[in-house]
C-alpha cells in the first residue's frame, strides 16, 4: 500500500468513515478557494486603475494578501486537525482563525470605502 502523506497523520488512529474524510477534504477545498480570492484581490487592487486613494488602496491590498495566506494555512491547520480527530475518534475541532479572516476582510473594506471617499 503506498504510503499517504502526511505520515505522522496517517500512523495514528483508525480509518474513519471515507464520507468524513472527504467532507473535510470539501472544507479544506474551500478554504483554498478563499485564499485564492482573496490573494486575487490584493493583487487586482493594485494592478488595476481603482478610483481609489493610493494610500488606502495599498493599505488594503496588503490586508488582502495577507489575510490569502493566512486563509492557505488556515485550510492546512483546519483539515490537519480535523483528520486527526476524526482518526482519534475524538470532537471536532473548533475553527480557529475564521474570526480573524472575516474581521480583516471588514476592515480591508472599511480601508477602500475610506479611500474612495477620501
Amino acid at each position: 500500500m503506498p504510503k499517504r502523506f502526511p505520515g505522522s497523520l496517517y500512523s495514528r488512529g483508525s480509518e474513519p468513515d471515507p464520507r468524513f474524510s472527504l467532507a473535510n477534504e470539501r472544507t479544506f477545498l474551500a478554504w483554498v478557494r478563499t485564499s485564492l480570492a482573496l490573494l486575487a484581490a490584493g493583487v487586482a487592487l493594485e494592478a488595476l486603475q481603482v478610483p481609489v486613494s493610493p494610500g488606502f488602496r495599498l493599505a488594503a491590498s496588503v490586508v488582502f494578501v495577507v489575510l490569502g495566506v493566512l486563509a492557505a494555512v488556515q485550510a492546512w491547520v483546519g483539515w490537519l486537525r480535523t483528520e486527526r480527530a476524526l482518526r482519534e475518534n475524538r470532537a471536532l475541532p473548533a475553527p480557529s482563525s475564521g474570526f480573524v479572516i472575516i474581521i480583516g476582510v471588514v476592515l480591508g473594506v472599511v480601508l477602500l470605502t475610506l479611500g474612495y471617499l477620501w
